[in-house]
């Protein structure tokens, strides 16, 4: 009979190699699943950071240019991007400011104490030979007043109710008498109700595309229960009832010809409106009539056959989003918008 005991030691040595070879294989997959892991939070995290950032810088531009934040080296900046790590550290790369082009872009990356900038370390991957990884984000904003967009509400609002009329509160009349006698953009100098005026909505939709560029919209009477708003308008009920601020982007015209339906608005630019109540609809319908701020005087409440909106005028710089933006313009809401 053979001895078997040489051909024994030799598949020892081979199970040796396969076990050596193997335990590269799971290193390569714990790597994977551990190290990527660590990658893929960082960059969250560092996206998070630039994000803030980018939209803190654009905001004190959009609201003052000579805002020291509104700066390359705005010290606000590495705040937020601090802030949005879990260690508390990051590392702002750039800030890249274009105050003519309203643009700003920020690149932060990852930081650890003892380490090389802009890098994270490795655990497994650090047996193969890969001890860190770089790790940055990057995010661009653009600031403007919209010139393009959707007017989530279907009216609009003559420039004499806006203009040096901020904080001031006032009932945007669309139908009954006219509560604003001074305001007179209509056809041959007579007045539209109140300076106040619906427009044609997009179809199944309660809000109306809005283009400033084209300088036109189509009217409507807004006597009639606004159709598919009624979600819209509980929406404003439901958060001033929690205590929030309900801040509307109103288009504004300065100009208008023919009347009713038949009414084409000559439109400027966007503007912010605090909302305190309106009555709008038929009497009876659920969402007509709110006036939930104590605010608002007596002589401002909108009763029949009146129909509005009651509120005020703010400076208010807003991070709404599908919006076409051009330049800061001083009667309207300027915007923040992220675009990458």
């Amino acid at each position: 009979m053979r001895r078997l005991g040489p051909f024994i030691g030799n598949e020892r040595g081979g199970i040796s190699v396969m076990v050596a070879i193997l335990m590269v294989v799971l290193l390569g997959f714990a790597a994977l699943a551990v190290d990527v892991g660590v990658l893929y939070s960082e960059r969250a995290q560092l996206q998070n950071g630039a994000d803030a950032a980018a939209l803190s810088v654009a905001q004190r531009c959009a609201t003052n240019l000579a805002d020291p934040g509104c700066s390359a080296t705005s010290p606000l900046a590495s705040d937020l991007a601090n802030e949005n790590a879990l260690d508390r550290m990051s590392n702002i790369k750039s800030i890249t400011l274009n105050t003519g082009a309203r643009t700003v872009s920020v690149t932060v990356g990852a930081r650890e104490t003892g380490s090389a900038p802009n890098s994270v370390s490795l655990f497994f991957a650090n047996v193969l030979g890969f001890p860190s990884a770089a790790v940055n984000a990057k995010t661009s904003v653009k600031w403007g007043s919209p010139v393009k967009g959707t007017a989530p509400f279907p009216v609009t609002v003559s420039i004499c109710q806006v203009r040096d009329q901020s904080g001031v509160m006032q009932r945007l009349q669309l139908h009954g008498n006219n509560a604003n006698p001074d305001c007179y953009y209509g056809p041959s100098g007579a007045f539209v109700q109140g300076g106040f005026g619906g427009l044609k909505q997009d179809t199944n939709a309660c809000g109306a595309t809005v283009d400033t560029v084209s300088n036109t919209a189509g009217g409507d009477t807004g006597n009639n229960p606004t159709p598919n708003c009624e979600g819209t308008l509980n929406s404003w009920a439901a958060d001033m009832n929690s205590g929030k601020a309900v801040i509307l982007l109103l288009p504004i015209f300065n100009a208008v010809t023919g009347t009713g339906t038949g009414a084409v608005y000559r439109l400027t630019t966007f503007a912010a409106f605090k909302i305190a109540g309106w009555k709008l609809g038929n009497p009876g319908l659920p969402y007509t009539f709110r006036n939930r701020s104590p605010d608002v005087p007596s002589a401002l409440e909108c009763r029949e056959p009146c129909r509005g909106i009651i509120g005020t005028f703010v400076k208010y710089v807003s991070l709404a989003d599908g919006y076409e933006l051009g330049a800061v313009d001083p009667d309207g809401v300027t915007v923040v918008e992220l675009k990458s």
